[in-house]
C-alpha cells in the first residue's frame, strides 16, 4: 500500500510538473514576440535616426529625415505588430493558403491564382516612378529586417502552424491592392447568384428580386446611370472557394459612409470630415494606425493596410481623404464555346482561338502536392470549377486586371496638398472603386468617384455569350467624365453606397447599390443644423435611428392591431408602438423588429427558393432588402402564397405568422418578461480570430474577444451588420472611425474595433474595443508638441554603424 501510494504522488508530481512545464511553454510562445515599445534598434540600411514615439494605446509616430528611413522604420514597427496578418494576406493574394492550413484550401489557393494578382503587380511595378519603388524596397528591407531580429521569437500564429515567413518583398505589398479590388467586387456573389434564381423562378417573381428605381432614389451624384437589358443567361452556383477566405477573416468588405462640411457649415470656421468604412470585423482588424513625419517634406496620418508602406486613408498637413464603395459592377461573365476535339480553344466571331493555359502546383501543409489547371480566354479566367458548373465553361473578365496603379495613389495622396493634386493622385485610382471625400485647409470640400467604370453594351447583370466581342469591354470611363463635386452649393458632401448617379449619366455605374436609409438619415442630420460641431459630428457617427422605421414599422403595426393576438404578443404590439425608431442596445422593439424582418423574409422566400437557395440568397443582404422593400404590402403579391400549400397566403397573414414566430423566438431566447428583452442581448460583436475557430487554441492563446452588446444594425448610419445566414452575429461594421478637424488638426479623433497589435497577447490586440462599442473616440493627435505629451513609450532606430548590438 506505501509503494502504491507512492507511485500515485510521484505520478502527481509528474503531471503537476507536466502542467506546470505547459503553462510556461504556452506563455512562452504567446509571449516571446511582444516588442518592447522602448528598446532602441540598430537598423540596417539607415542613413538617420528614426524616432517612434507611441501613446498610451500603442499608435506609432514616426518622425524621420528622409523617406528611406521613414518606410525602412515603418516596416519594421508594423512587422512586429502584424507580422502573421501581413503573412497571411501574402498568402491569399499569390494562392498559398493551403500550405499552412491543409487540402481544405486547395481551391481557394486555385481561385486566387486564377485571378493573376501578382502578374499585374509586376506591371505595376515596371510602370512605376522609381521613388515610389524606392519607397517599396525600403519598406520590404524594414520587415525583413524585424523577421531576423526576431530570431525565431515569431508571433504564435507561426509555432502553432509550424512555419517561418519568408522574405519580404515589394511586389508582396502591391499584391495587397489587387487583393482589395477582388474583395470589394459586388458581382461574385450578386449576378451569379441572380442569374441562379432566374432559371427557377417565373419571370414576374425573378423581376421583383431585381432593384426598383423608385427605391433607390438618392443618387451621390447630381447626373449619372442607364438602363440595360438582354435576355441571354445562365444559372451559376455559389462560390464556396471564395467562402472560405470569409471564414478566414480575410473577406472584409461591406459598406462606408462619409461625409464633410464646408467652413461656412462648421462652428470651427474650417471643413469637417468624418469616414467610417464598413468592412468585416475579426481580430487583429484590417486597419493599422500610424503617423508618420518628415519635417518640411510630409506629415500624415491614417491607417495603413498591414503590408503596404503608404497611407490608405487619413490626412495630411493641408487634406483630409476618405473612402465608400462605388458598387459598381466591374466584373462580367460570359459563356465561351469549346471546339469538340480541343477543349483549349474557344469560339470567337467564327474562329476557334487558342486558350492560355497554365498547370498550378499547390503545396499542402502535409507536404503534398497537387496540380491543378487553370484556362484563360482573351477576357479572363475560366470560372466554371469555381462556381461546381461542370457541363458548361464560364469566363469572367474583371477590373482588377486592367491597367491601374493605386499604390501610386496612395503615395501621392500622402503628400497632395489641394483639389487638383487629389484628382492628380486619383487618376490612376481604377481597380478598388471608391467614392473619394476630401476636405483641406483653405475651406474646400469634394468627393469625386474614383472607379473603373467599364464600357460596355448590354444587360451585364446576366451571363453574356462568349462567342461573339460584341459584349467585351470597349475602355474604361475616362477619369474627367467620372461623377464629382466639389465645394456643392449645400454646404456638404456625402455618400453612404447609395445609387452613385441618376439615370441621366451616359454610362451604367452598377444596380447593386445599398436602399439609401442610411444616406437620408446623414443628410436630413447634415440639413437640420446651419451650423454642425465636431460634437454634432460624433453623435452622427453613432447615431443608431434608421429609416428602416418609417419604412416599415407602420405597415406592420397596422396589420397587427386587425389581428387577435396573444398577452405576450400584445406587449411586442406595445413595444412597437411605443418605439421612436432607434437601434439601441437595451431596446426591446429593435429585437421584436429584427427578428420579424427576418422571419418575414424567410416565410416570403423559402418556398420558391428551397433551403440551397434561401441560403444563397440571405447570403447577400442587398438581395434580400431588394426584394422586401419591393413587395412590402402588396396583399396578393405571388411571392407571398406558399406553394407547398393549398390555401393562398397573403401579405398580411405572412406578416402575423412571421410577427408571432418573431415573438415566440425571444421568448425562448430571453424569457417570457418583455421587460428584460433587449437588442443587445441577441445582437452582439465577436471580434474572431482567422484560428479562433479551434476551441482549445482560442481558449489557450484568447484569440477571440466578446461577445459585447452592441446596438445599431446593417441600415443605420453606425452600422452593427450580420449575416441572415446567422442572424444577429455581427460580422461587419466600422472598421475605423475618422472625425477631422481641419481647423485644429490635434482636435480630430480617430478609432479602430481592435488595437495596433495583432499579437494576442499584447494589452493593445483589442484596447480599443471599449471605445468603439460604447461609441466612445480616442483623440489623435498631431502636432509634435502634442503627440510628445501623449506618448508613453519612446524608441529610436539607429543606423547600423553605429551598431554595437542588434536589439528587438
Amino acid at each position: 500500500m506505501k509503494w502504491f501510494k507512492r507511485i500515485l504522488l510521484i505520478l502527481l508530481i509528474l503531471l503537476v510538473c507536466a502542467a506546470v512545464a505547459g503553462l510556461i511553454l504556452i506563455n512562452r510562445i504567446s509571449r516571446r514576440a511582444l516588442p518592447d515599445y522602448d528598446r532602441d534598434i540598430y537598423l540596417s540600411g539607415l542613413q538617420n535616426r528614426v524616432t517612434v514615439l507611441r501613446d498610451a494605446f500603442g499608435v506609432p509616430h514616426l518622425f524621420a529625415e528622409n523617406e528611406g528611413d521613414l518606410y525602412r522604420a515603418t516596416g519594421y514597427v508594423m512587422a512586429q505588430d502584424r507580422l502573421w496578418q501581413m503573412d497571411l494576406l501574402r498568402r491569399a493574394t499569390t494562392g498559398r493558403l493551403a500550405e499552412i492550413f491543409g487540402e481544405d484550401l486547395i481551391e481557394t489557393d486555385l481561385l486566387m491564382r486564377a485571378l493573376r494578382i501578382p502578374e499585374k503587380s509586376r506591371r505595376v511595378l515596371d510602370g512605376t516612378d522609381p521613388s515610389i519603388i524606392r519607397g517599396l524596397e525600403c519598406f520590404a528591407e524594414g520587415v525583413n529586417n524585424c523577421i531576423e531580429n526576431m530570431d525565431g521569437k515569431l508571433p504564435p500564429e507561426f509555432a502553432i502552424l509550424r512555419y517561418r515567413p519568408e522574405e519580404w518583398f515589394p511586389e508582396h505589398s502591391v499584391n495587397l491592392i489587387g487583393y482589395m479590388a477582388w474583395d470589394l467586387t459586388t458581382a461574385w456573389t450578386s449576378e451569379v447568384r441572380m442569374d441562379r434564381f432566374r432559371r427557377i423562378l417565373p419571370p414576374e417573381k425573378y423581376a421583383l428580386m431585381l432593384p426598383d428605381g423608385a427605391c433607390h432614389s438618392i443618387p451621390v451624384f447630381t447626373e449619372g446611370g442607364m438602363d440595360f437589358s438582354d435576355d441571354r443567361a445562365l444559372a451559376l452556383n455559389p462560390a464556396a472557394a471564395a467562402d472560405r477566405l470569409r471564414s478566414l477573416g480575410l473577406e472584409i468588405f461591406s459598406g462606408s459612409n462619409n461625409w464633410a462640411v464646408s467652413g461656412e457649415k462648421s462652428t470651427t470656421g474650417k471643413p469637417l470630415f468624418s469616414n467610417d468604412m464598413h468592412l468585416s470585423l475579426f481580430a487583429p482588424g484590417i486597419w493599422y494606425q500610424i503617423h508618420q513625419n518628415i519635417p518640411g517634406l510630409l506629415n500624415v496620418t491614417g491607417v495603413i493596410l498591414p503590408g503596404t508602406p503608404f497611407i490608405t486613408a487619413g490626412h495630411n498637413d493641408r487634406i483630409a481623404w476618405g473612402f465608400t464603395n462605388v458598387m459598381v459592377d466591374d466584373m462580367d461573365f460570359y459563356e465561351e464555346t469549346l471546339h469538340p476535339d480541343s477543349p483549349d480553344r474557344y469560339l470567337l466571331n467564327g474562329e476557334w482561338r487558342p486558350m492560355t493555359v497554365t498547370t498550378e502546383s499547390i503545396r499542402t501543409s502535409k507536404g503534398k502536392t497537387v496540380e491543378r489547371i487553370l484556362r484563360f480566354t482573351h477576357r479572363g479566367p475560366i470560372i466554371s470549377a469555381f462556381q461546381n458548373i461542370p457541363d458548361r465553361q464560364i469566363s469572367m473578365r474583371w477590373i482588377g486586371n486592367e491597367d491601374s496603379n493605386e499604390m501610386q495613389t496612395v503615395y501621392l495622396i500622402n503628400r497632395a496638398g489641394n483639389w487638383e493634386e487629389f484628382k492628380n493622385a486619383f487618376r490612376t485610382f481604377r481597380s478598388v472603386s471608391q467614392n473619394v471625400a476630401y476636405a483641406d485647409v483653405d475651406g474646400n470640400i469634394g468627393l469625386y468617384s474614383c472607379m473603373g467604370l467599364p464600357i460596355r453594351d448590354g444587360d451585364r447583370a446576366q451571363i453574356a455569350p462568349g462567342d461573339t466581342d460584341r459584349f467585351d469591354w470597349q475602355g474604361i470611363v475616362p477619369f474627367e467624365e467620372l461623377p464629382h463635386e466639389y465645394n456643392p452649393e449645400r454646404g456638404y458632401i456625402s455618400s453612404a453606397n447609395n445609387k452613385t448617379v441618376p439615370d441621366s449619366y451616359p454610362y451604367t455605374v452598377s444596380c447593386w447599390f445599398d436602399l439609401p436609409f442610411r444616406i437620408k438619415r446623414i443628410r436630413a442630420m447634415l440639413d437640420a443644423e446651419t451650423l454642425v460641431s465636431p460634437d454634432f459630428f460624433k453623435a452622427m457617427l453613432t447615431d443608431v435611428f434608421s429609416g428602416a422605421y418609417e419604412a416599415y414599422v407602420p405597415d406592420l403595426i397596422a396589420v397587427l392591431e386587425k389581428t387577435d393576438l396573444g398577452p405576450l404578443e400584445e406587449k411586442a404590439l406595445d413595444s412597437l408602438r411605443r418605439w421612436n425608431g432607434e437601434w439601441e442596445v437595451k431596446s426591446a422593439a429593435a429585437a421584436v423588429f429584427e427578428y420579424f424582418y427576418y422571419l418575414f423574409a424567410r416565410n416570403t422566400a423559402s418556398d420558391e427558393l428551397g433551403e440551397d437557395l434561401l441560403k444563397e440568397w440571405f447570403d447577400n443582404k442587398i438581395l434580400v432588402r431588394n426584394l422586401v422593400q419591393n413587395i412590402w404590402k402588396s396583399e396578393e403579391c405571388g411571392w407571398y402564397d406558399d406553394v407547398r400549400t393549398e390555401p393562398k397566403e397573403t401579405f398580411s397573414l405572412i406578416v402575423e405568422g412571421s410577427f408571432r414566430e418573431a415573438v415566440l423566438a425571444l421568448q425562448n431566447a430571453m424569457g417570457p418578461d418583455i421587460e428584460t428583452w433587449e437588442w443587445g442581448r441577441i445582437h452582439t460583436l465577436t471580434l474572431y480570430h482567422p484560428m479562433g475557430g479551434v476551441s482549445l487554441l482560442n481558449r489557450i492563446f484568447r484569440l477571440n474577444r466578446g461577445p459585447f452588446p452592441v446596438g445599431g444594425s446593417y441600415h443605420t448610419v453606425c452600422p452593427y451588420a450580420f449575416s441572415f445566414n446567422d442572424p444577429f452575429k455581427v460580422n461587419h461594421g466600422a472598421s475605423e472611425r475618422h472625425l477631422f478637424d481641419l481647423s485644429d488638426w490635434d482636435s480630430s479623433f480617430a478609432l479602430i474595433p481592435t488595437g495596433v497589435s495583432g499579437i494576442p497577447a499584447s494589452p493593445y490586440y483589442c484596447d480599443q474595443t471599449g471605445l468603439y462599442v460604447e461609441g466612445r473616440f480616442r483623440r489623435d493627435p498631431f502636432s509634435r508638441n502634442e503627440i510628445e505629451k501623449a506618448a508613453v513609450y519612446s524608441m529610436t532606430f539607429f543606423p547600423s554603424s553605429q551598431d554595437s548590438g542588434t536589439g528587438r
